[in-house]
């Protein structure tokens, strides 16, 4: 078998430490990266990027950012969906106030006002915790949409509420507006999920990332080994606020090009981003792709096939991916709480040692 270990050996810290001990996992991951970069964007059409491929991509930045909070540091969060409202609305002040900026340096600061949004939200972390935290992340989900609903400044006093992003481009090329080419805005995207990805995979490898798994074990033990609650449960939001005003931001500016707040950033999107990473599995930067992908591509097939292919009504369809998510959740919080991740590694042992049953 080629998924072996033997005669891949490691001569110092780093080459033990590294991300994919295997030679086999990081040739995999550097063809991942040529297929997606270089292959995906000549035959992709229009459809693939806006049912698929965007979607999946924008999804992924949330549900790592959110993962990073309630799978790494153990904070339940139900308020993903008014930060990412925050992430588009400021994104969209900044385009509109700061027309010649590049909208990359737009897409990030406009992360940078999550994080600090996320800050002063995530403040009650410090003294209740599980019910009681996930009472007080909803009730900031509320207080946003509100927030942006009520005050007109935010939507420059338009008076369909709506935001609309303009026309932006990088390196001559629009990736927003109505000009936009499929696979420049894929390509826009792709390059903020490959970066956070990363960001997110060292953070959680590095100090930081113990901190936060000893606040998610047990706060107490942590705090007497040292470890500060008070930076590590700020941290967590901060960062998880970031990743998650990125992906509102881009889900506002390159996907949809226009929103209203309650529509588009709705309880409905909190608990869809939560779902991500309890099938793709908690604390796992693999289990937030592996959720955003079924939950982005189960209801593509389910259209394709019930609907397309056999006739069913389309309320009839909907109505099935709800039980399907519904049955998927209550089954992975019984049987595998690490959902598709963990199944994933499992896969990856039994290949290891095949065919020996030890």
């Amino acid at each position: 078998m080629f998924y072996r270990e033997a005669g891949d050996f490691k001569t110092s810290y780093v080459d033990d430490n590294q991300t994919f001990p295997i030679k086999f996992d990081r040739y995999r991951y550097y063809f991942v990266l040529f297929f997606a970069f270089l292959i995906v964007p000549v035959v992709i059409n229009d459809y693939w990027v806006n049912a698929v491929f965007m979607p999946f991509l924008i999804y992924s930045i949330a549900a790592i950012g959110l993962n990073i909070l309630v799978g790494y540091c153990g904070q339940v969060s139900l308020g993903t969906g008014g930060f990412m409202a925050v992430g588009a609305y400021a994104c969209y002040k900044l385009m509109t106030s700061f027309p010649d900026v590049n909208i990359f340096f737009h897409v990030l600061l406009a992360g940078g006002v999550t994080a600090l949004v996320g800050v002063a939200f995530g403040l009650p972390s410090l003294r209740i915790k599980g019910f009681y935290l996930a009472v007080a992340t909803l009730a900031a989900q509320f207080f946003l949409v509100w927030l942006f609903n009520k005050v007109p400044w935010f939507y420059n006093n338009s008076a369909s509420g709506q935001i609309s992003s303009p026309e932006r481009t990088v390196f001559g090329i629009a990736v927003t507006g109505p000009n936009t080419h499929a696979w420049a805005a894929y390509l826009f995207c792709l390059v903020f999920v490959t970066i956070c990805a990363i960001v997110a995979r060292n953070l959680t490898r590095g100090m930081q990332g113990r901190k936060w798994m000893a606040i998610r074990d047990m706060d107490i033990a942590a705090e007497i080994i040292g470890v500060d609650p008070l930076k590590s449960k700020l941290s967590a939001f901060a960062v998880s606020s970031f990743f998650i005003g990125v992906s509102g931001a881009l889900f506002f500016s390159v996907y949809l090009g226009a929103v209203e707040v309650g529509e588009a950033f709705g309880i409905t999107k909190s608990f869809l981003v939560l779902f991500m990473i309890i099938i793709g599995g908690l604390g796992s930067i693999f289990g937030s792709f592996a959720g955003a992908a079924f939950l982005v591509l189960l209801p593509v097939l389910l259209k394709n096939i019930l609907v397309g292919q056999l006739g069913w009504p389309t309320d009839l369809a909907a109505h099935l991916e709800f039980m399907i998510v519904g049955a998927m959740i209550i089954i992975f919080l019984i049987a595998e709480p690490h959902g598709l991740a963990q199944l994933w590694r499992v896969a990856k042992e039994k290949l290891r040692l095949w065919p020996f049953p030890h």
